[in-house]
């Protein structure tokens, strides 16, 4: 059962919902540009953050003041549907995490659809791995975490660097995964009316604006992919929303190709809760910061 606060903020999630579902991309870009600005805010005085260059993108390194070990590192992809999300919005959570687990985290804005469809956000991935890698971190003490989109695209990176023959990170965490770019999940017809933010619609346009014609390559919707060999993963997901089965379909293979994933899912919440500052998002990052202390 949600807390009360959850329950307060999934109701005012839910009277926003016919004006996110209608929101063209430039205003879902400021918006969530605004709110990587409070995220940021919340942990002013803990955190700093420093420019990094790895390329075609901007990203930036968020540096706890209490850092445990500076040889550990978070490769961090935002979501946004691949159509939106900058520096400032993947500053917020980047942030949060650094706070959190006490190591540093390197932000990546990748490049976005329309202007930059598909494979540029994964390109721009897999500089900032390589960057981390020609600067001297270890793949044992690097783990990568994403939401939403950016929770599919660090399987996708994954997926890519084995094809490459780079190594693979310690651990993947991903907070309600986008992974399943063909809508073929059961939670798209059960959890429409329950989720309070996200629409089948809107996530078909932003999925053809990104990957139109592909949604079936693995490396654009990775509950397909093949996963043998792949370090352990913490799965993140809300009971009501409409990527639920996403996320179960990409534990489901990640099982099926042998490897160790633990998938918790929150009755009652929404996409992304751990971004909101509610008491179970507060669990949930306990949760990543002792799965990441085990294994990277």
């Amino acid at each position: 059962m949600p807390s009360p606060v959850s329950l307060l903020v999934r109701e005012e999630i839910r009277l926003l919902k016919p004006f996110i579902g209608r929101m063209s991309i430039p205003r879902a870009r400021a918006l969530q540009e605004t709110l990587g600005g409070m995220g940021a805010k919340s942990v002013a005085g803990r955190v700093v953050f420093e420019p990094a260059d790895i390329g075609e993108c901007e990203a930036c390194f968020a540096l706890p003041c209490d850092e445990r070990d500076g040889r550990r590192v978070i490769l961090y992809l935002h979501g946004g549907a691949y159509v939106a999300g900058n520096l400032a919005y993947a500053r917020g959570f980047a942030g949060i995490l650094a706070d959190h687990t006490r190591r540093r985290v390197l932000a990546v804005a990748y490049r976005l659809a329309p202007e930059h469809p598909f494979p540029a956000a994964l390109d721009d991935a897999v500089a900032a791995y390589r960057h981390l890698l020609d600067s001297g971190y270890e793949p044992l003490h690097i783990s990568f975490a994403g939401e939403s989109a950016g929770g599919g695209l660090i399987y996708c990176l994954g997926q890519r660097i084995r094809e490459l023959g780079m190594p693979l990170p310690a651990a993947m965490v991903a907070i309600s995964p986008w992974t399943d770019l063909t809508f073929s999940g059961a939670s798209y017809k059960t959890n429409a009316k329950k989720d309070p933010s996200l629409s089948e619609a809107a996530l078909r346009s932003h999925a053809k604006a990104y990957a139109d014609g592909q949604a079936d390559n693995p490396l654009v919707s990775p509950a397909f992919g093949d996963y043998k060999g792949f370090p352990p993963s913490l799965i993140l997901a809300g009971g009501n929303e409409l990527l639920l089965s996403d996320a179960e379909m990409l534990a489901a293979r990640l099982v099926e190709s042998g490897c160790r994933c633990e998938l918790h899912v929150e009755e009652g919440l929404w996409h992304v809760y751990v971004l909101f500052g509610i008491p179970e998002a507060r669990v949930a990052l306990d949760k990543i910061a002792d799965f990441l202390e085990l294994r990277a």
